[in-house]
């Protein structure tokens, strides 16, 4: 018997060279609606874009990948 399950999701954002890893704040939301739920706490999020999901470690994983240049 073949049985299917729903892989967890997980989102890495990068942070000053730093991974956070974000929990799922409510599975049946969509990706971006998660994205603009974090941005509230990483204003960062507010210009990011969301990598192709990778499976890893038996979770889909996103990753939250700013678009903005930095100085210097």
């Amino acid at each position: 018997m073949l049985l299917a399950t729903q892989l967890a999701r997980v989102f890495i954002l990068k942070d000053k060279g730093q991974d956070i890893k974000l929990t799922d704040p409510e599975p049946r939301w969509s990706v971006d609606a998660v994205l603009n739920f974090y941005a509230n706490t990483y204003p960062i999020l507010t210009t990011a874009k969301i990598s192709a999901p990778v499976i890893k470690d038996d979770a889909v994983e996103y990753r939250f990948e700013s678009v903005m240049g930095t100085k210097g």
